[in-house]
Formats: structure tokens, sequence, C-alpha cells
């Protein structure tokens, strides 16, 4: 690697931030100065001019010298990865993503046993993309030990560090990666070596974990618009491999420009559940295969069930389904027709999410004054009350709900 660097960027607020200096300076208390660098995200997004979310650092100290090193310095540390290498700091309450460089010693495509080096281009060399092997030191210093990374960040390029076969191998899961980030920063026509990789190799997903593949198909569905790469992972049978049930690509395309043109801002789950069958077992099952939460997986299996919404019934719709899925349903409603959709059409939507549903006024000690023995008939008789109730737009009170209750 050059002993200077590529390029120098202005230090940022969050690079000059006590929170992140006192960590760079434990470090570098320890190792000497540039022993630490910001590496990856944090940086690729810098120079794009985007929002840094995450703050990562590479050091050239190994995991027992930089946990050393925090300790002496009193920063709080939690060893989150040690095999592999990674400590995270915490400072100020931000969690800071400490890793020493290091080489892959062995790979079978879901994890890595590795060696520790403090050789900047050796780790270099065995990360996914030549713009996320990009090194920042403390006072700006901008490195580019594979070449062609700082390019590839500015030209929107995706383009894999050395042979891409070889390093898809390492990790399965580098294939949604390709497509992730093409999604959130690819610009003009993907790397065909790349694109060529993945295709051939997308049978290894079937290695990786379902949580890890459900965290990155998420990842890639939040980007502001994910048409362009859904359409080439289409092509390449990766998104077959992933959604062996998937309806295509239609849907989510509309649904994806109805929600450009109001404004709204992406929402994965929802274009999740577009790519999956009106049918709410299958969305279930394909939700239960992805490990996905419990929350994720009940909104799914609503949004995807197949009934229809009635013009001129729909709070009583959102009383008995809920406003977000009364929600999920119309937006994929409209998906699927992909007609344009009427602006009163959306405002009635904006406002039933923020209607409140009336809570029932009876109960079951109301039933019981008015003369009935709890039991089934009760339950009955009450469930008929309501279901008048809801009828008449919620409109009759506790009084005349009352005088309808009778054994």
């Amino acid at each position: 690697m050059p002993a200077e660097p590529a390029d120098t960027l202005p230090l940022t607020d969050w690079m000059a931030a006590p929170d992140t200096r006192a960590v760079i300076e434990a470090l570098e208390a320890a190792g000497g100065a540039g022993c630490a660098r910001f590496v990856g995200g944090c940086v690729r997004n810098l120079i794009l001019g985007k929002a840094i979310d995450d703050i990562d650092i590479a050091t050239q100290l190994d995991p027992e010298q930089a946990m050393q090193a925090l300790k002496a310095a009193g920063v709080r540390f939690v060893p989150t990865g040690v095999e592999h290498g990674t400590v995270t700091a915490i400072c100020g309450g931000k969690p800071f993503e400490v890793t020493s460089l290091r080489r892959d010693v062995a790979t079978d495509g879901r994890r890595a046993v590795v060696a520790f080096t403090r050789d900047w281009a050796e780790d270099a060399q065995r990360r996914d993309f030549r713009l996320n092997a990009l090194y920042l030191d403390a006072r700006g210093g901008l490195y580019d030990p594979v070449g062609e990374g700082i390019e590839d960040a500015r030209a929107g390029r995706i383009i894999f560090v050395g042979e891409p076969e070889q390093r898809i191998r390492e990790d399965y899961l580098r294939i949604l990666r390709f497509f992730r980030f093409r999604a959130w920063y690819g610009r003009g026509e993907a790397d065909a070596a790349g694109l060529e990789a993945c295709a051939a190799l997308k049978a290894g997903l079937a290695q990786l974990s379902a949580e890890r593949v459900s965290k990155e198909l998420l990842k890639l569905l939040a980007a502001d618009d994910p048409r362009a790469a859904l359409g080439l992972m289409e092509a390449a049978g990766v998104l077959t491999a992933l959604l062996p049930g998937h309806v295509g690509l239609a849907r989510i395309d509309n649904l994806i420009a109805i929600e450009r043109e109001r404004g709204r801002a992406p929402d994965a789950e929802l274009r999740l559940a577009a790519l999956l069958p009106s049918d709410s077992r299958a969305a279930a099952a394909e939700a239960d295969r992805l490990r996905l939460s419990k929350a994720q997986r009940t909104r799914l299996a609503a949004a995807v069930a197949p009934d229809p919404i009635t013009p001129g019934r729909e709070r009583l719709i959102v009383y008995g389904i809920g406003a977000q899925a009364f929600a999920d349903r119309t937006m994929l409603a409209w998906a699927a027709k992909g007609d344009a959709v009427p602006a009163e059409a959306w405002a009635q939507l904006e406002a039933l999410a923020l209607w409140s549903p009336p809570h029932f006024p009876l109960t079951g000690q109301d039933a019981t004054a008015a003369g009935f023995i709890p039991g089934p008939a009760m339950g009955a008789a009450l469930r008929e009350a309501e279901a008048w109730w809801i009828e008449q737009d919620f409109e009759p009170d506790r009084d005349a709900l009352l005088k309808r209750l009778k054994p």
C-alpha cells in the first residue's frame, strides 16, 4: 500500500467528534499514529455525501491489543467477535466496531477462519467490493489499496475485489450484497463479470442461514428505488432462488412507483409482500422460511389476504383488521391494478390511517345485568349486537345497544 494517501478529505463533524476521537486516540496510543483508520460504509458514504449511520474502524492492533488499549483509555468495549477480530467500543453511548486487519485462512461459503495482519493491502484484498475497501485516517488521508475504489464510489460501480467467483465462494451472501449495493449506490451498466458470477453460483445461497438472507433482502428492498436491481436478480435467477414462489415484478414495480409518486418512504416489508402470492398461508410459510420476526410474519400474512376492499365499508374493514392491514391491502390492490391512484383515494387512505376505531360499548357485565347466564348464548348475543353496531357505522350508543341486547 502506498505510504501516501490517494486523496485527502476535509474533516467532518463525525470524524472530529469527541467520542470518535477518544476511540481513535486510545488505539493510536498503543499502536502509533495511523494504526487505526475508518473503513467501509462510513468512508464510502463520506465520499458520496450521504448520511453516516455506523462508524467502523480497522486497526493494525490484534484483538487483545485493541482491548487492552481501550481499557487503558477508559473506553468501554464488548468482545462481540474476537475470533474474527471484532471488538465493539462504546463511547458516549455510541458503538464503534473496531476490527483488526486480517486475511482469510479458510472459508466455506458461510464463515471464515482468519489470521491477523498489519498489512492494510492484505486486509483490503479480502473485502467484497472495491468501493468498500477504502480507508480514511484520522487526519483525512484517503487510501485505496486495491485501486479504483474511489472512482467506483463516485461512478456508482459495484465491482468485486479481485475475482468475483472467489469472493462469492468465500461468502455466498456477497451475491445478495452485490444486488443490494446496486440498489443503493449503482449507476449505469452493472458489472458483467459480477453478474455472471452471481448467476453461476446462486445455488450457494442455500448454504446461508435464513436470518442472514432475510436481513440482506430487507436491506435491499429498503433502497429508494430497487427496481433495476430486482430486475437484474430476476434475470440472473437469484430472485427465484430466494423466493421460489414469488409472483414476478409487476406488482412491486407498481408499488414502488406509487410510493415514489406520493413521496412515501420505502417500506421494505410491504415491498416483500408485493413479491408474494395473495395467499395468507403461502405468505406465512415464506415468512417462516425466512425466519422473520413474529411481527413481520403477522404483517405479511395480513397484507396479502385476497379479501376485497369494499367501497363504502372502509371504516368497517379497518375496525375488523386494523389500520395497518387495511393500508397494506389497499396499496397492494392498487399496485396489482397498475392504474393511477386518484387524489381522493389517497386522501381517504390518509384519513383512515388517522382514524381511531371506537371500542365496543358493551361488556360481559352488561350482558349479565341484562339477564344472560355466562356461556355460549351470551357470547353469541354480544357478537350479534356488535355486528349490528358495526353495520350502523358505530353510531348506536350504549343505551341503544342495551335495548337490543335481550336474553
